[in-house]
């Protein structure tokens, strides 16, 4: 028989790795309603005409589409089936699909519920998406984001306090981070700069993989899309502006003299940043002219950020969208958002050996089964255990005390509690400390104040 397996790029979680992984998205969320964001969900599968065409060329190929139900090929032609046309066969079998990030989801959820919002509307969102990449360390065909979005209002406030979200989250999770910012108007008026306006998707899609596939291969690309020659040189010096931040908005200020849209990008850039200062956030943000973030619905501000001390992709990324309601008939509300990749987070945290210690203990307090005899004596101590907040279980059977304790120190049990024939004619209970193996004679009072108070944690 053959062994079952999951679809590559998924995963199974062990009860250690969930409890780390809620670590990672309770921390996240306290912050997110700590600045006044609002929970919303939506559905795992959206109408596929909600999503293509809002992620670029490469990101509509990476959607997971659904076969329709019933007879899914009741719409295909013989001529259509004999040609074996991907992109004519899909449309005709295929109306929905997994979503792939949370954001083009949460623009159709506003354009829908326009009449119930009260704007600017402040959300924040932890689900999963899917993405039919090429599965590979870091990066997986199921994974969740945590969003957080504010629509209607076009406030560079907004920016600057998705900046302090940034710092809070990395600083309560104890990893150190840097802040790569970017605005796609200065990409914008890059493009006109070089003459190849028409080529904006191009060169950014383009500039986006510098980090990842060299400077060589990224002018590679530019040439196979179209750019000449002269313009690829000219955009050399542009996209690798060295130095500080405020030296790299005076150059590219003296370089837009003739492009309105990208002086309007590097003034967003100098409010965000001065926001910044005076909010005092303490993580390093650098003005990152390769910074593009391929997506198609960005037209502003765009944020990425990168692990210090791990060399994984981005952990955290957004940016701010004008359009992205529009196309849903919604016109004029302007929405900017970031993404926290927890799965990401969670290699960072493991690969640090950074989480906090004992979050992974799910019972703090064993009650060993010595048979029928004890068992409604240790059951009304189990349940005053649990009514006074002790996570507390009994093992289910009167097994042998080695497999009863095999089985407390697979679950990292801080307290196993012995109630035998003598405990039970005196009221006691014999609690061993599994971490330093001391034994103790207590009462049922006793114990419960020595588990709920810090000498029991």
């Amino acid at each position: 028989m053959q062994k079952p397996s999951i679809p590559k790029g998924t995963r199974d979680f062990t009860p250690v790795e969930t409890v780390r992984r809620n670590y990672i998205f309770d921390t996240i969320k306290a912050i997110f309603q700590k600045f006044g964001f609002q929970p919303i969900e939506t559905p795992a599968m959206e109408n596929l005409s909600t999503l293509l065409g809002k992620y670029g060329e490469e990101g509509d190929k990476l959607l997971f589409r659904i076969l329709n139900s019933g007879d899914f090929l009741s719409d295909v032609s013989d001529l259509d089936w004999a040609e074996k046309n991907p992109n004519r066969l899909s449309p005709k079998m295929c109306g929905k699909g997994l979503r792939y990030d949370l954001t083009v989801p949460f623009a159709r959820f506003v354009v829908q519920r326009q009449s119930e919002i009260c704007f600017p509307f402040k959300r924040y969102q932890i689900q999963p998406v899917w993405r039919a990449d090429r599965p590979q360390k870091g990066r997986y065909r199921e994974f969740y984001q945590c969003d957080v979005d504010v629509v209607g209002s076009n406030s560079l406030l907004n920016e600057a306090e998705l900046l302090q979200i940034i710092a809070e989250v990395f600083r309560a999770l104890n990893i150190r981070v840097t802040v790569k910012l970017n605005n796609r108007k200065i990409l914008s008026g890059i493009a006109e700069l070089i003459g190849q306006s028409d080529k904006i998707t191009d060169i950014t899609v383009a500039i986006d993989k510098l980090e990842k596939i060299g400077i060589e291969k990224v002018n590679g690309e530019l040439l196979s899309k179209g750019l000449s020659m002269e313009a690829v040189e000219a955009l050399q010096p542009v996209i690798l502006l060295s130095g500080p931040n405020d030296e790299k908005l005076d150059k590219l200020d003296g370089l837009f003299a003739c492009s309105a849209t990208g002086r309007e990008g590097v003034v967003e850039m100098r409010a965000i940043l001065a926001y910044a200062d005076t909010l005092k956030i303490l993580v390093p943000i650098e003005l990152d002219l390769t910074l593009a973030r391929g997506l198609n619905y960005y037209t502003g501000a765009i944020f990425e950020v990168k692990a210090a001390d791990v060399q994984i992709g981005s952990i955290c990324g957004g940016g701010r969208y004008d359009n992205l309601t529009g196309i849903f008939g919604l016109p004029d509300v302007s929405g900017v958002g970031i993404s926290f990749g927890a799965d990401r987070i969670y290699d960072v945290l493991a690969r640090l050996d950074a989480f906090p210690a004992g979050i992974v203990q799910t019972t703090k307090l064993l009650f060993i089964n010595f048979g029928p005899t004890g068992e409604m004596h240790v059951l009304q101590l189990l349940a005053k255990a649990r009514e006074a907040g002790i996570h507390a279980e009994m093992y289910p059977e009167a097994a042998k005390m080695k497999k009863q304790m095999a089985y407390a120190n697979s679950k990292s049990v801080a307290y196993v509690a012995m109630v035998g024939e003598n405990e039970m004619a005196n009221n006691h209970i014999s609690l061993k400390n599994m971490a330093t193996g001391e034994q103790t004679t207590v009462t049922l009072e006793e114990m419960i104040r020595q588990l709920t108070s810090g000498n029991g944690l």
